[in-house]
């Protein structure tokens, strides 16, 4: 099994560079580090994305104050439960429409400054929960929420409610706030400039590989699709799907291992665990516990828990976990690139049925083969949908 195994990679990279070799004799040369440029910057003396980035800081301020004042009974819980919602919302609501209104916002500049809004939510989201847990909780319960290393670092609420700890908590990799987060001792300069070198590395691997593998194919499929041509779509679809994928492995480990392990180095963050083995992964709910714990951690103890205690079933939380982050999918590619169709939300509520499958009818290889060809192919399919609606919305006329 291992031997075949074995011979199926080496056919795979062999039939794979092929294929890359005849790009660069189709294309030449098409990586161009200067081309990225206009894809943060449409007009380069007007900058909405980095002024969207400056003005998050108000929403982080706005937050520190509600805790503030409940910490000191200023504000009543229900006064305090509905700035946080009223801020909360605010942050939903007013980038993606900076996003859509503002026409110099590019999509590659939308799509960042939502991401960080996201991430800024639910950091946010956790900071509220947190503190009202300790609230709620006896000084001696309390005590014990705190995690730390040592007791002379050891922070008990409301000692926590200051600027420097909420801004490390808005840097450090996790979105789950604790009163005393798990602290190295120092810092590993060797190890901090190896991850440091990585996303450089990387960063300009995925501009390249984009440039010269991702964009042609993308470009020579929009005929077939306008013209419904099945078999060439097919085609298209399948010629993407290894660059596509190989572009996702790369992006993983630019971001879980180097910039997180780089970000979480320089802050002395003691919590490396970003991912675990999603690769050996069976069952597809194993992989989607296992490829991003970060976000994770966050669902099960804000979203998932809250729901069981509220009497919620198991099956009803789950899908409202997926529910959930189907929506963020959604609106971290539509409001960018300016259009609602849905092909995201769509493909991560597809997930709930597959997951049921290969749960009750594949195990081990077979599962696994099942979870990766859902990867494989389920990624270039929606990369399609959206490129040729966005083809057509805003170059379709001009073709005509």
């Amino acid at each position: 099994m291992t031997r075949v195994i074995n011979w199926c990679v080496v056919m795979l990279v062999l039939s794979n560079a092929r294929l890359f070799l005849e790009n660069l004799l189709r294309y030449g040369v098409l990586a161009d580090p200067t081309q990225v440029i206009p894809l943060f910057l449409k007009d380069p003396y007007s900058w909405p994305a980095m002024c969207l980035l400056i003005v998050s800081n108000v929403f982080i301020l706005v937050a520190l104050y509600t805790e503030r004042q409940l910490s000191k009974g200023s504000f009543s819980e229900l006064v305090g439960f509905l700035l946080h919602c009223i801020n909360m919302a605010v942050m939903l609501t007013f980038p993606a429409a900076v996003v859509l209104l503002v026409p110099s916002v590019t999509p590659v500049g939308g799509a960042v400054v939502l991401g960080t809004y996201t991430i800024l939510l639910l950091k946010l989201y956790s900071y509220k929960d947190v503190n009202l847990w300790c609230r709620e909780m006896s000084t001696q319960k309390a005590k014990k929420l705190a995690r730390s290393l040592s007791c002379e670092q050891q922070v008990c609420y409301p000692g926590n409610l200051t600027l420097k700890d909420i801004y490390y908590f808005t840097f450090a990799p996790t979105l789950c706030y604790e009163l005393n987060f798990p602290r190295s001792p120092n810092i590993r300069m060797s190890f901090m400039f190896r991850r440091l070198f990585e996303m450089l590395f990387f960063t300009q691997l995925l501009v390249g590989l984009t440039q010269q593998w991702m964009i042609p194919v993308i470009q020579s499929s929009m005929k077939p699709l306008e013209d419904m041509d099945l078999s060439r779509m097919t085609e298209r679809l399948l010629r993407l799907a290894v660059p596509n994928h190989l572009l996702w492995l790369l992006f993983f480990y630019w971001f879980f291992h180097s910039s997180l392990n780089f970000t979480a180095e320089l802050l002395r963050f003691g919590d490396r665990q970003f991912y675990k083995d999603w690769w050996n992964s069976e069952t597809v709910t194993y992989f989607w516990q296992n490829w991003n714990i970060p976000v994770h951690k966050w669902c099960i103890r804000h979203f998932y828990k809250p729901l069981l205690r509220k009497g919620f079933s198991k099956m009803v939380s789950q899908s409202a976990v997926f529910f959930l982050s189907a929506f963020f999918h959604e609106y971290l590619v539509s409001v960018p690139l300016r259009m609602f169709r849905l092909w995201a939300f769509m493909g991560m509520m597809a997930q709930l049925p597959l997951a049921w499958f290969v749960g009750r009818f594949l195990r081990g290889n077979y599962g696994n083969a099942a979870v990766w060809l859902s990867l494989i192919i389920g990624q270039p399919i929606a990369v399609l949908m959206y490129v040729h609606d966005y083809y057509v919305l805003n170059y379709g006329q001009e073709t005509n």
